[in-house]
């Protein structure tokens, strides 16, 4: 979901409501205490270069159990965002806290917006030999052993 679905979707509800993959709710009271652009730029293990940009706000709640935010002002504050830090309409990734700050994406089904897992991926499988979804084991010695230095 990009920053303009996000708004579209929260112009359409009385009351905004999160849920994490596990089905659990985030607990009604909760704030945005961040909305801005995440750049990252990297190397991955094949060597390419790469640079990945999204809308990035956090999730947070505290023991203030009758605070709650609205779906207007949570388009107020992007709407301040998209001015004072250029926001652009980016894929929205949300932080929420849990045994760490976990980091998801976000969907939208039946009036709730949903929480979705994100993985971790080695981006250059066709270097280091990983085998496709249909291979069981590449034919040959992957870039990948222990004495390549790819991995």
């Amino acid at each position: 979901m990009n920053i303009e679905e996000f708004k579209k979707s929260l112009s359409k509800l009385n009351q905004v409501e999160f849920v994490l993959p596990n089905n659990e709710k985030v607990p009604a009271h909760f704030h945005i205490t961040e909305m801005g652009i995440i750049t990252k730029d990297y190397i991955d293990c094949g060597g390419t270069i790469r640079k990945e940009r999204s809308a990035n706000f956090q999730i947070w709640h505290a023991n203030d159990y009758e605070h709650r935010i609205n779906p207007q002002k949570i388009i107020d504050i992007i709407n301040t965002a998209e001015k004072s830090v250029l926001l652009e309409n980016l894929e929205v990734e949300v932080e929420y806290q849990s045994d760490t700050i976990g980091k998801y994406g976000l969907s939208y089904n039946e009036n709730i917006f949903v929480l979705t897992q994100t993985y971790t991926d080695c981006l250059a499988k066709e270097k280091c030999g990983i085998p496709d979804n249909n291979e069981t084991e590449p034919e040959t010695e992957t870039c990948c052993s222990p004495s390549s230095g790819c991995c």
